[in-house]
């Protein structure tokens, strides 16, 4: 899960499942879209999103490696 926060809204963090989001678009403000249908308007800029769904999924890949007892690819 990821932490965003919607704009206009309580200073609080609401988590994300990135495999829910479909698209992110800036006009001006931030529009998160997901696979269900659900839009939200957020304060993250476009490239934050990208680089908490990026640490995720990198995370993610870690502790699957680590579980597995195999060594992460030199160079990721």
């Amino acid at each position: 899960m990821i932490r965003l926060h919607r704009l206009g809204r309580d200073v609080e963090p609401y988590l994300v499942n990135p495999d829910l989001i479909m698209h992110v678009e800036a006009m001006p403000d931030t529009h998160v879209t997901l696979t269900t249908g659900t839009r939200y308007v957020v304060q993250e800029t476009p490239d934050e999103i990208i680089a908490a769904v990026r640490a995720w999924r990198v995370r993610i890949l870690a502790e699957a490696l680590a579980i597995s007892g195999r060594a992460p690819l030199a160079g990721v």
